[in-house]
Order: C-alpha cells, then sequence, then structure tokens
C-alpha cells in the first residue's frame, strides 16, 4: 500500500469518526451529569476544540524554539501555522462556550474569568500575525516572530488553567473531566472520540497549511530589509 493510499484510507477514518462524534453527541448521549438539559451536548464539542488550541500554541512554541536554534524553514512554517490553527480553534470554542452561556446564564458574554481570558489570548496572538505582516524582510520577520511566540505562549498556561481558578467562575469545574466521575461510559467514549476527531482534524490542517505556506512563499518575491526602506 503506498503513502496516498494510507493518507486517503486515514482521511476516510478522520471524517467517519467525526460523524460519529456528531451523531453521538446529538441523539446518543444523555444530558450529562452537573450540566442543565440538552446544553450540556455542546461541551463534547467545546471541551475538544480548547484542547486543539492549546495544543496547537504549545506546537507554535516548540517549533519556534527550533528555528531560533536550527534556522530551518520548515520550523517557521509549522510555528506559523501552528499559531494560526489555535488562533482559529479558539475562535470555535469561544463561540460554543458563547452558546452554552447563553442557554445555562441567559447571555451569550457574561464576562466572567474564562471569557475574558480567552479575549486576552486571543489579542496575543492577533499581535503575532500583525507582527509577522509589519516586518518586509522575512529573515527578522522570522527571528521576530520566533521570539513573540515563545513569549506568548509562556501566557497560555495562566490564562487557561491559573487565571480562571484564582476568581470565581460560572464555568462548570471538572465536568467534563474523564477521571472525574461526571459522564456515563458512553458519554466518556463519545467525548474521548471527539477529542481524537479534533486532534486528527488538527493534524490534517496542519499539514496542508504547511504545505500552502511553503507553495506561497516560494511564488513571492524576495523582499529585504533595505529593500522595503527605499
Amino acid at each position: 500500500m503506498n503513502q496516498i493510499n494510507k493518507y486517503f484510507l486515514l482521511k476516510i477514518g478522520l471524517i467517519s469518526l467525526m460523524i460519529w462524534v456528531i451523531v453521538g453527541a446529538l441523539k446518543v448521549v444523555g444530558p450529562a451529569a452537573n450540566f442543565p438539559g440538552e446544553t450540556s451536548r455542546i461541551m463534547l464539542f467545546h471541551v475538544p476544540q480548547a484542547w486543539v488550541a492549546t495544543l496547537a500554541f504549545f506546537i507554535s512554541m516548540v517549533s519556534s524554539c527550533l528555528y531560533l536554534i536550527k534556522r530551518k524553514l520548515e520550523a517557521d512554517y509549522l510555528a506559523n501555522s501552528a499559531a494560526g490553527l489555535g488562533f482559529l480553534f479558539s475562535i470555535l470554542a469561544t463561540v460554543t462556550g458563547s452558546i452554552f452561556a447563553k442557554t445555562t446564564w441567559g447571555s451569550y458574554w457574561n464576562w466572567d474569568p474564562r471569557e475574558t481570558s480567552i479575549v486576552m489570548l486571543l489579542m496575543i496572538y492577533g499581535a503575532y500575525f500583525a507582527l509577522r505582516t509589519a516586518i518586509p524582510d522575512r529573515e527578522r520577520k522570522r527571528v521576530f516572530s520566533a521570539a513573540y511566540s515563545i513569549m506568548a505562549f509562556v501566557t497560555v498556561p495562566f490564562l487557561i488553567f491559573i487565571l480562571p481558578r484564582m476568581t470565581h467562575s460560572l464555568h462548570p469545574a471538572d465536568t467534563m473531566n474523564p477521571s472525574k466521575p461526571g459522564m456515563d461510559n458512553t458519554t466518556l467514549i463519545v467525548f474521548l472520540s471527539s477529542l481524537l476527531a479534533y486532534t486528527g482534524i488538527f493534524f490534517w490542517m496542519l499539514r496542508l497549511k504547511v504545505r500552502l505556506l511553503k507553495l506561497t512563499e516560494f511564488n513571492q518575491p524576495t523582499i529585504t530589509f533595505f529593500d522595503g526602506a527605499e
């Protein structure tokens, strides 16, 4: 079996898994413990989205470190692509969280500590992309962006895991944690399947985005710092 067929089968399996997650979340899973009614189903998508966003920012940080050490273009492509996907999945987690907030607390936005922290995180990584577009010289752009990505990730554990727990939060705690008695076996299976499906989709998108960046940069004219200054 050649490599193309392997990737094709992996894609089919990933799509099938995601379909199972959607059907399982909407039709199979009953209201999870500690959640009001049907609203609990959205957490089977919200939590994996937040997990993938954190994973993406971590990969961006590690790739940035590798670029500063080895100066390999592939590391910069990976850092840039992972940061972009982390930003995307952060937005998806914000949207699904807002839907849950509307149903549970009566408002799409309550400036809860977790909601506030995700806004801060989006602003921090939004500045990362602004930095990449503001510097015309490619080498300087890569170096500065890598350094910023490393510093930006330092805020991720604080904003996601520490800050929301420092004050009272409306956000449910540990309800979707498999190690805690918050879900039955059926819910656990769908939840773990969702984690696997979202993680697989992330790596699929990451591979495609890296390839796209390579093609895009290859076809662009080289701009140096001095060219931009003239």
